[in-house]
């Protein structure tokens, strides 16, 4: 059953159906965080039963063979890329606490521990972070990790500072240190609720403060040098992805052409640019009706052949140290079919509906989200996924707390200059293919004749820069001016993407490039 969707119950309604009036549900706190969990108990309770939180985690009882947890060491994350020392941070967020005479800020999210304190590590795939915890206080600072993490260096990075105390502890000591600051601590505790209930619960809740961590739009709104890095990171991935598209474009043809092997191998071109740490995701290659799984990754019993009869959607990306990128595109090597045509231009047509858009400062990606929606809107047409999300700078490729989408969310801010969004509108023709365009743009002010209020006003940027098939555009339904969008878009990728593909010796990928961004009427 997928949440969200009208004939989806809810975890409430399916338990209180599922379960006698009386029954008590014992869960392990430290699995939910206290925005599902306060709900779900109050719910419950109306129906007469009741959640309850239980001490020991039932699977850790009987997983004998269970992993070590990583021990990978942290690595600082340079200031060229940081923009702004862990220290400006810190001094920052007190300044944030203080608002909110807060005397302790408890910091949970694994991005917002990294992105704080200018370190990246290894212990999640695909996601540049390490299992910590820290408290923020006025005179101290005390981060909970595993100290054989901690390499000299690191520790160097993190204590050599005179101005600011901070001090290591064992990772299993956070939850005693929590319990003992009823008595030592004066002023309130900020735990934000998206932090597990295993953790809230050990700080009375008169002295809780609840409200969203500040880290989380402090992180979002994007730098100088984060900006910078995040465009020449998507630069490299345009120079990978040129490579991959001429590769497929003359392998396809000749037959034994995969998903997997695509995958492989967009994996391989990326890995050759400079400062390539990893994937920033598991690659979604998919070639006709697999297309349409929305979140399909190949494995050696799904994989399907690439072929000149099918539409091939490859959404992919990388973490470079500079920056996370995260682009989809749908390809055809044949000659497509009027159905796939549309619905490809229809998706086309609102990710450049979206991408035009003028807005307010402020506005939230939900009131926009149905600009990316409309073409397909107008012939009946949708697709059950948001239209995008934020982008760490290599972080996490999910990030919030904005977002685009047709769902709203407690958290949700809304968009700022310097904020980093994927548009993605898609569209499954389940059983036969899936089409989807991203990419990450940049929010920012818009050149308007007026300021309503003095307020400003919003646009994207792109920062993908990796061309769009237009063989698939249906022109009978695509205007001039989207036509003018997508030849200033591919005279984009052209100016800045072909001297590197030339730098590099790429000729090849150097030719796809130019012949697929000429000027189309």
């Amino acid at each position: 059953m997928k949440e969200g969707v009208a004939a989806t119950p809810t975890q409430a309604d399916w338990l209180s159906k599922s379960l006698p009036e009386g029954a008590r549900i014992g869960v392990d706190p430290f699995l939910l965080s206290v925005d599902v969990w306060r709900p779900l108990s109050e719910k419950l309770k109306q129906s007469g039963r009741e959640l309850v939180p239980i001490n020991q985690n039932l699977i850790d009882l009987v997983w004998d063979d269970r992993p070590a947890s990583p021990s990978n060491h942290i690595d600082i994350q340079p200031l060229q890329f940081a923009g702004k020392t862990w220290q400006d941070k810190i001094h920052e967020v007190r300044g944030k606490m203080n608002d909110k005479d807060a005397s302790v800020l408890v910091v949970t999210a694994l991005d917002e521990l990294a992105w704080l304190f200018n370190m990246r590590g290894s212990d999640i795939e695909y996601n540049p972070v390490f299992f910590a915890y820290a408290l923020i206080g006025m005179d101290r600072v005390s981060i909970y990790v595993d100290e054989a993490k901690v390499t000299p260096e690191i520790h160097a990075h993190l204590t050599s500072d005179e101005h600011i105390k901070v001090t290591l502890h064992a990772y299993a000591d956070l939850c005693d240190d929590l319990c003992r600051l009823e008595p030592h601590v004066s002023g309130r505790v900020w735990i934000p609720d998206q932090s597990s209930h295993g953790l809230a619960r050990l700080v009375p809740e008169r002295r809780r403060i609840s409200d969203p961590s500040p880290i989380a739009l402090m992180k979002a709104l994007k730098n100088a040098a984060e900006i910078a890095g995040m465009q020449n990171a998507h630069v490299k991935d345009a120079v990978a992805l040129c490579e991959l598209f001429a590769w497929l474009e003359k392998e396809v043809p000749k037959g034994g052409m995969t998903e997997l092997k695509a995958s492989a191998k967009a994996e391989q071109f990326r890995s050759q640019q400079a400062d390539f740490v990893s994937l920033s995701f598991g690659t979604i290659s998919s070639s006709g009706p697999n297309g349409a799984i929305i979140h399909y990754q190949p494995t050696e019993a799904s994989n399907r052949p690439v072929t000149m009869q099918e539409l091939y959607l490859l959404d992919s990306g990388a973490q470079y140290r500079d920056g996370t990128t995260d682009v989809t595109r749908t390809m055809h090597f044949g000659e497509p079919s009027q159905l796939e045509m549309e619905c490809y231009t229809r998706v086309l047509k609102g990710h450049i509906a979206l991408d035009s858009l003028i807005f307010p400062s402020g506005t939230k990606g939900h009131v926009i989200d149905c600009n990316a929606r409309k073409a397909l809107w107008d012939v009946g047409l949708d697709y059950m996924h948001g239209t995008g999300h934020g982008v760490g700078a290599f972080l996490n490729v999910h990030e919030g707390p904005q977002y685009i989408s047709f769902r709203t969310r407690p958290t949700e801010v809304g968009l700022e200059e310097h904020m980093v969004v994927t548009i993605e509108p898609g569209y499954y023709e389940d059983g036969l293919f899936g089409c989807r365009i991203e990419n990450v743009c940049l929010v920012v002010i818009a050149e308007t004749a007026h300021r309503f209020h003095g307020k400003d006003f919003l646009t994207y940027e792109p920062i993908t820069l990796v061309p769009i098939q237009t063989k698939l555009i249906d022109r009978t339904i695509f205007t001039q001016q989207e036509m003018a969008w997508l030849n200033r878009y591919h005279a984009r990728c052209r100016e800045v993407v072909a001297p590197v593909l030339k730098q590099q010796g790429r000729t090849e990928a150097l030719q796809w490039l130019l012949r697929e961004t000429e000027h189309i009427e």
